[in-house]
C-alpha cells in the first residue's frame, strides 16, 4: 500500500461512506487519514466508523490516521413568526435577546456575547455572507442594524462577526462531551474549530494532555493576528477556507492560504488545505478545471494534505473524488516545475542538533541518490523534522508507538510504519534496511539514510545520521 506521492489525502466519512466496504475502498483509492465530523452523526455512528478503520488497519498492516473535527461555537438567529422574510437594502433590522418569533423588522439572536463584542459601523453577516448588515446602535441586549445587502432570511441561519474577537471559548459544552468520547475512541488528531487566540489552543491541549494531536482550524480572521503563536502551540493547522471566505473578501483568501502554509512549513507543522477542493464532485463524476488547478496550487505550495469534505461524506461520487485527488497530486508532483518551486522554499534549520541532522539527511540523501530516509522516532518529532525539509526521496517513519505511527500519516512524504523498539545500532540499521526493502522503497545495492536519537527512546533527541546499504533479504 505504498503511496506514489508525498501530499496526503484526508477523506471525511458520512452517509456516503460509512460501511466497512466503502471505507476500505476509499483507503485503497488513496485516503491516508479519515475525518469524523462531530457536527453530524451520533456517537454510535462514529464508533462504528472507528471500528471499521481499525479493522482495516489490522488487515493491511498500515497505520491509518483518524481526525475528529469538533463543531465549535455556532452563532445562529432564532425563528420567524410567519416563515422566511425578505430584507431590503437600506431598511432597519434589529437583533435582540427577545425570544418571541421574529418578523420583517427584528429577530432573536440568543448570544449576548455578540452584543458585548460589536461596535457601531461593524459588519455582521447572515446565511454564509449572503446578507450583510451594518451595525448602527448597540446595547447589552440588542443591536440596530442597516441592511447593506438584502435577500431572503429564514429560521436559524448562521451569523458571522468578521471584525471582532468574541468573548467565547472555542470549546463548547457539546465539544467537551464529544472530545471526551473521541479520546476514548482513540482518535489521533483533534480538529479545533473557532480558534481566535492562542489561549483557545492552550485550553484544549491541557485537556487532551498528549492523548492526541491538536489540529487548529484557521477560519476566523482574528486568528491571523496571532498566526505564529497559534502555529507554535498547535501540532498542525487546517486552512478552513469556507469560513475564511465568508468573513474575508474572496480575493484575500488565496494569499492568506499561501501565508499560512509558509508559516507552517517554517515551523515544521503539518498543514491541511480544506473546503471545496473538488466541490462539484458532490454531484458530478468529474471536477471542474478550476478545482483541479486549486488542488494543484496547494500541492505546489507544499501543503502536507488536502481534505475532501462533502465530496466523500455525502456526495454521489465519494470513491471517484479520492481517485481524482490522488491523480492530480501524483501528476503535479511528477511535473519538473514541482521541484523548482519547492526547492527554493527550504527554510534555515534552527540552531539545534536535531534540526542540523534533519537538514543534513536531506542533503546526504540527494548527494548519494539514496532510496529513502528512514527515521526512528518515539514522539514523531524526528519524522516531522525530516518532512519539514521536503526531501526528494521518500521518508519512512518508524515508531514503536502506535499513536505516533498513526499521527504521522498526516505528514508530507512520510510512509508510516509501526516497528518494534530498538536498543542498539546494529539492530537499528538492520531493521531500517529490512523495512525499506519489504515496503518496496529500496532494492539490494541501494543505500538509505537513517536518522535517530541516542539513547534510543528519548523523545526529541535526534542526534545520529547513518548511511546504510540494503542487502538481499
Amino acid at each position: 500500500m505504498r503511496r506514489q506521492r508525498n501530499a496526503k489525502i484526508v477523506a471525511t466519512l458520512g452517509p456516503s461512506s460509512s460501511t466497512a466496504a466503502e471505507i476500505e475502498a476509499l483507503f485503497r483509492a488513496g485516503a491516508d487519514v479519515f475525518r469524523l465530523n462531530f457536527s453530524h452523526g451520533s456517537l454510535a455512528d462514529h464508533r462504528d466508523r472507528v471500528d471499521h478503520i481499525r479493522a482495516l488497519e489490522d488487515r493491511y498492516h498500515r497505520p491509518v490516521g483518524i481526525l475528529m473535527d469538533l463543531q465549535g461555537p455556532k452563532l445562529r438567529i432564532d425563528t420567524f413568526k410567519s416563515g422566511p422574510v425578505t430584507l431590503k437594502a437600506g431598511q432597519s433590522f434589529q437583533l435582540d435577546l427577545d425570544h418571541q418569533p421574529g418578523d420583517q423588522t427584528r429577530v432573536c439572536l440568543p448570544h449576548p456575547e455578540v452584543f458585548a463584542a460589536i461596535r457601531p459601523r461593524q459588519t455582521l453577516l447572515l446565511d454564509d455572507g449572503r446578507i450583510r448588515l451594518r451595525v448602527m446602535e448597540v446595547a447589552k441586549d440588542r443591536t440596530v442594524t442597516r441592511v447593506v445587502t438584502g435577500g431572503e432570511l429564514s429560521d436559524r441561519k448562521g451569523l458571522n462577526v468578521p471584525s471582532a474577537v468574541l468573548p467565547v471559548t472555542a470549546l463548547t459544552k457539546k465539544d467537551a462531551v464529544d472530545l471526551k468520547s473521541g479520546l476514548k475512541l482513540g482518535v489521533d488528531w483533534v480538529g479545533l474549530s473557532f480558534v481566535q487566540r492562542p489561549e483557545d489552543v492552550a485550553e484544549v491541549k491541557r485537556i487532551v494532555n498528549g492523548r492526541a494531536r491538536i489540529l487548529s482550524k484557521l477560519e476566523k480572521p482574528a486568528a491571523i493576528a496571532h498566526l505564529n503563536e497559534i502555529v507554535d502551540l498547535s501540532d498542525g493547522i487546517m486552512v478552513a477556507r469556507g469560513d475564511l471566505g465568508v468573513e474575508m473578501p474572496p480575493e484575500d483568501v488565496p494569499g492568506l492560504q499561501k501565508r499560512i502554509i509558509r508559516a507552517c512549513r517554517r515551523a515544521g507543522k503539518p498543514v491541511v488545505v480544506a473546503t471545496q477542493m473538488l466541490d462539484s464532485m458532490i454531484k458530478s463524476p468529474a471536477p471542474t478545471r478550476a478545482e483541479a488547478s486549486d488542488v494543484a496550487t496547494a500541492v505546489y505550495d507544499g501543503a502536507d494534505a488536502m481534505m475532501l469534505s462533502a465530496e466523500t461524506a455525502a456526495g454521489a461520487y465519494p470513491l471517484a473524488s479520492v481517485q481524482m485527488m490522488d491523480r492530480i497530486i501524483k501528476r503535479i508532483e511528477r511535473d519538473p516545475l514541482y521541484r523548482r518551486v519547492m526547492d527554493p522554499e527550504h527554510y534555515a534549520p534552527e540552531a539545534t542538533t536535531s534540526d542540523a541532522i534533519a537538514a543534513a539527511a536531506r542533503q546526504v540523501a540527494n548527494t548519494i541518490s539514496a532510496a529513502a530516509i528512514v527515521t526512528y522516532s518515539t514522539s514523531g518529532s524526528t519524522t516531522i523534522r525530516a518532512a519539514r525539509e521536503r526531501p526528494e526521496v521518500p521518508i519512512i517513519g518508524l515508531s514503536a508507538s502506535q499513536q505516533t505511527a498513526r499521527g504521522m500519516t498526516l505528514a508530507w512524504g512520510v510512509h508510516s510504519v509501526r516497528s518494534r523498539d530498538v536498543h542498539d545500532f546494529s539492530t537499528m540499521v538492520g531493521r531500517a534496511a529490512h523495512i525499506a526493502h519489504r515496503e518496496g522503497f529500496a532494492k539490494s545495492g541501494d543505500s538509505i539514510v537513517i536518522t535517530a536519537g541516542v539513547p534510543f527512546g528519548t523523545p526529541g533527541a535526534t542526534n545520529v545520521l547513518r548511511i546504510a546499504p540494503v542487502t538481499e533479504e
